[in-house]
């Protein structure tokens, strides 16, 4: 019999690699249908090495959360040349997109952190990430205060429930939807798009 060559990889490429099969498993089905051994069959490891990298499947679970939000957070990064708004606009279809390519994996991520103290706080981190942003990008149009600060946290947490309403019933198109997320920001830091 002629065994299978496995290519060898790095400590870092072996975690990214799990993490890369376990976001896509948890992306298409619920925690709980997820099994750390289908996850090492796919990645060709044993379980005890996926258990080395992650001491628990919930301690995997959340590596994910954090590796996705990192990603998602880093790819609608704002283009400096483009308008405001158009930043706006642009990180928005990035955000919808990736919501409607993993709407498991989304409804997930956006549920359970209101019930799940360690996915709250990595929730917490990138709406940070977010909000920091965005207040940059609002301060090329307007005065950014406390108000502005208050008003740009609630609109994070409108967004994800905004997209999750639409991906249960798409009574409006994808545009539609980052166009009325734009304008709800835009609305509630007192601006009126151009």
């Amino acid at each position: 019999m002629i065994g299978i060559m496995r290519r060898r990889l790095s400590t870092e490429q072996r975690r990214a690699q799990l993490l890369t099969i376990g976001a896509e498993l948890f992306a298409r089905r619920p925690y709980e249908d997820v099994w750390i051994d289908e996850v090492a069959d796919i990645a060709e490891v044993s379980r005890g090495l996926l258990y080395h990298y992650f001491p628990s499947k919930r301690a995997f679970f959340l590596a994910i959360v954090e590796a996705e939000g990192a990603k998602l957070l880093q790819a609608s990064a704002p283009d400096p040349t483009l308008p405001p708004l158009d930043q706006l606009k642009a990180g928005l279809e990035i955000y919808i997109g990736y919501a409607e390519r993993h709407p498991d994996g989304f409804r997930v991520a956006h549920q359970a952190a209101a019930t799940d103290d360690d996915l709250h706080r990595i929730q917490r981190s990138r709406i940070t990430a977010l909000r920091d942003r965005i207040l940059a990008g609002l301060s090329a149009v307007t005065t950014v205060d406390e108000q502005t600060r208050i008003a740009v946290t609630g609109w994070l947490a409108f967004v994800p429930v905004a997209i999750l309403e639409w991906l249960d019933d798409p009574a409006i198109t994808r545009d539609e939807l980052c166009d009325l997320c734009a304008r709800t920001l835009w609305a509630a830091a007192g601006l009126r798009p151009a």
